[in-house]
């Protein structure tokens, strides 16, 4: 699958490392803002022996449209900012071309812009696009329809110069029917990122927690994203929807036997 990569700061550099290595993705090219003075590829920046090193280009360079007429790709998946989508989104969709967005934060206007893409083609978002993350929200939820009276209570950890609450955090907040101020932080040294849901009930304490040990797990997120968009010609979807399946536990007839396998390697 030949995959663009929109934004290369310290995620979408861990995420290059991932599609650079993965046997399933050939990394094309990498958009990112700010020029650079000599030809650089994504394998050279990271030392990644590969095929297909990703040549990096300037936003600034042309324009959207010539540029996927140059450059074309099955997926663009982007990991730069709110701002990001306006330049490649109507035409990367013009073209059928796959959108994975991992931007933590879009404002309602570029919400709507994702919907009306997802007529012309398939688009993924998700605010964190972690296997781990996403498994933590499914298991959340069914835990609330068990118990929809239990308390619940929501921390995040971040690295100290972090100034806002995550964005993640919020997401499960609002999942969960929480209010975002309800939300408790810290922010100390250089940790990555934690995420613990407390189920506090009469008799007993259920805490689901998601650790970040290095950003290279996004990239993990995007190789099952793309490995598990549905195969149809246009619609939005979430993490969720594609771990779905997976959470059938009776499988008489095999029905998820075939499908691909998160890679632990």
């Amino acid at each position: 699958m030949k995959v663009g990569l929109i934004g290369f700061g310290k995620t979408g550099r861990a995420v290059a490392s991932v599609l650079l290595k993965s046997e399933r993705t050939r990394l094309q090219w990498v958009l990112r803002k700010s020029p650079t003075p000599t030809i650089e590829t994504a394998a050279g920046v990271l030392g990644i022996a590969s095929d297909t090193p990703g040549l990096i280009h300037c936003v600034d360079d042309m324009d959207a449209g010539h540029f996927l007429d140059r450059h074309p790709v099955d997926v663009i998946v982007d990991f730069s900012s709110a701002d990001g989508l306006t330049y490649y989104g109507h035409e990367a969709a013009r073209r059928g071309i796959a959108i994975v967005s991992a931007v933590s934060a879009y404002p309602e206007n570029k919400l709507r812009l994702l919907h009306r893409l997802a007529t012309s083609t398939r688009v993924l978002h998700s605010p964190n696009i972690t296997l781990g993350v996403n498994f933590l929200m499914m298991a959340a939820k069914v835990l609330k329809n068990i118990a929809p009276q239990v308390d619940i209570e929501i921390v995040e950890e971040h690295f100290k110069s972090k100034p806002e609450v995550s964005g993640t955090a919020k997401v499960i907040a609002g999942t969960l029917g929480l209010e975002e101020d309800s939300i408790k932080t810290v922010r100390a040294g250089g940790i990555i990122g934690v995420h613990e849901i407390l189920f506090g009930f009469p008799h007993q304490t259920v805490r689901l927690k998601h650790e970040s040990i290095s950003r290279e797990a996004f990239g993990n997120g995007i190789v099952f994203a793309l490995d598990n968009l549905p195969r149809q010609r246009a619609g939005l979807f979430t993490v969720e929807d594609l771990m779905r399946p997976y959470f059938t536990l009776d499988d008489p007839e095999g029905r998820w036997r075939d499908l691909p396998r998160y890679a632990t390697a």
